[in-house]
């Protein structure tokens, strides 16, 4: 659920999808130990999302498959009276507000207050008097009521994953007024079947709306569980996000921890050293995601496994990287090297010779590498000559930030040390202006471009799992030695849980 500051529906979605209970789950001894992502939402977010409630409730009324509903009593003087409704449709439904708890027992607990609605659908009742006589009529009718709903939601574990129980769920009936025919004046016919069905209704109506939300929640749960696994997903990199350890629930905050590992094709990572602690996370932001070094530096390995790790740069892009100072020792070197042929024509292609070696500090994300760098140029009916080839070992301290819905890394420390060097335009390697142009172009310009590079594909990837779509307010990402911690607000865009609610139920 939670990957580099991938995730963040109403409150059944998030608060489910976040929270994964451990009612039949055993996790050891040291669960921490083998958690390698957490995440944690506050008080204030849960409070945000409690607004999202009004429309999952009301399409609970909304689909909710009302029966028929039949009866009969005997009448001194008339008889037998037996009625039956039938067509029940919820109409004109509106909730006046809604309250949410975190309760440490697990629970959820959700207030919705004076939820109105109208009922319609057709009433028909006939009785046999006491001299035979059978009348039977068929009249519309209009159910006026006024309802609180209190919802306790518990969650328990399955698989190492979570499985929402709203069944713990009452209707309080403050109002449930029966018209016939659109006549709003009480009469003996109103007056009679009121009595008769108002008992019958209100249980039917609390087993089929509660029924329905169950379903809703559930069918809300799952939704977000393969939305989680989709977002930690990309081609045959995976992240296990079932569940480390039990989830927490404080009056302030929700708290759930993750494995983390990396799962690449037949193979996965392991993690048992993990440094979490509760204590390294605050409450004063909406949400948080606890990162280990672990789950990052094996999505990086996985990364280099798959063959991401690999950039081409040619026209403007190699332009810009050859020629950042305008000076007579870069002029000479780029024409040297590149023997005046076009940019245009000519390719770059820096990789990963090895598995980068990743480690969170207080400076920032410390990155070591062994990098090659080949430049190729076109000969006319021949085949592209190597100009240039180095291998060299990088390290790199990046800083990463996220605005404006983009992922940035920026480089603020880095050293470079060649280890490999062929040069066509020098071939002892022994020119020092070619030596010193193309040490002074890999730190000013090379590792920039590549990080910037980078942080374009992560948000183009974090962008194709729908991150853009929420409004991410303020946030920091911290890194301290063994972990990082992304931490910020976020403005929840509703229209995504109204247009899954449309399209599902």
């Amino acid at each position: 659920m939670c990957w580099a500051g991938r995730m963040v529906l109403g409150t059944f979605s998030i608060l489910l999808g976040l929270v994964q209970a451990a009612a039949a789950c055993e996790f050891g001894p040291s669960p921490y130990r083998g958690t390698g992502i957490v995440c944690r939402m506050t008080k204030p977010a849960a409070l945000l999302l409690n607004r999202e409630t009004a429309q999952v409730i009301q399409a609970a009324f909304r689909n909710a498959q009302f029966p028929n509903i039949t009866g009969e009593r005997s009448m001194r003087l008339l008889g037998r009276v037996a009625y039956g409704l039938s067509g029940i449709q919820v109409n004109d439904l509106s909730i006046e507000r809604s309250e949410v708890e975190l309760k440490e027992d697990n629970a959820i607990h959700i207030s919705i207050r004076n939820v109105t609605a109208l009922f319609k659908g057709t009433l028909t009742y006939g009785y046999a008097g006491a001299w035979f006589l059978q009348l039977f009529h068929s009249v519309d009718f209009e159910i006026e009521s006024s309802i609180d709903l209190q919802l306790n939601i518990n969650l328990m574990c399955q698989k190492d994953q979570v499985t929402p129980d709203a069944s713990d769920c009452y209707l309080t009936f403050h109002k449930l007024t029966l018209h016939l025919q659109g006549d709003k004046q009480p009469g003996w016919l109103k007056q009679l079947f009121t009595d008769f069905i108002s008992f019958t209704l209100k249980l039917v109506l609390k087993r089929e709306v509660c029924k329905e939300i169950n379903a809703v929640a559930q069918t809300l749960t799952n939704y977000i569980l393969d939305l989680a696994a989709n977002f930690v997903r990309d081609g045959d990199i995976a992240v296990d996000i079932s569940l480390a350890a039990d989830p927490v629930i404080k009056a302030t905050y929700i708290e759930s921890h993750h494995k983390g590992v990396v799962l690449y094709k037949n193979s996965s990572s392991r993690l048992s050293d993990s440094v979490f602690s509760p204590s390294l996370l605050t409450e004063s932001r909406m949400l948080y995601f606890w990162l280990s070094e672990h789950s990052l530096s094996s999505l990086a390995a996985a990364a280099f496994l798959d063959g991401q790790l690999v950039l081409n740069l040619r026209g403007e892009k190699l332009q810009e990287l050859f020629e950042m100072e305008d000076t007579e020792v870069q002029r000479k070197a780029v024409q040297m090297i590149f023997q005046g042929t076009s940019y245009n024509d000519s390719v770059a292609k820096v990789w990963s010779l090895s598995q980068p070696q990743i480690s969170f500090q207080p400076e920032g994300t410390m990155v070591r590498s062994s990098v090659a760098v080949e430049v190729s140029i076109p000969l006319a009916g021949e085949e592209p000559l190597v100009a240039l080839y180095m291998e060299k070992e990088i390290t790199a301290t990046i800083q990463a930030t996220y605005a404006d819905k983009k992922l940035i890394l920026q480089p603020v420390d880095s050293s470079v040390e060649i280890k490999v060097f062929k040069c066509t335009a020098d071939p002892s390697g022994e020119d020092p202006s070619i030596q010193s142009f193309l040490q002074n172009m890999i730190l000013v310009a090379g590792i920039p471009e590549v990080t910037s590079s980078i942080g374009s594909a992560l948000t183009s990837l974090l962008n194709s799992k729908r991150l853009d779509l929420f409004d991410i307010i303020n946030p920091e990402i911290i890194t301290r030695e063994g972990y990082v911690i992304v931490q910020l607000d976020f403005g929840f865009p509703s229209h995504l849980l109204l247009n899954f609610l449309e399209k599902s139920l």
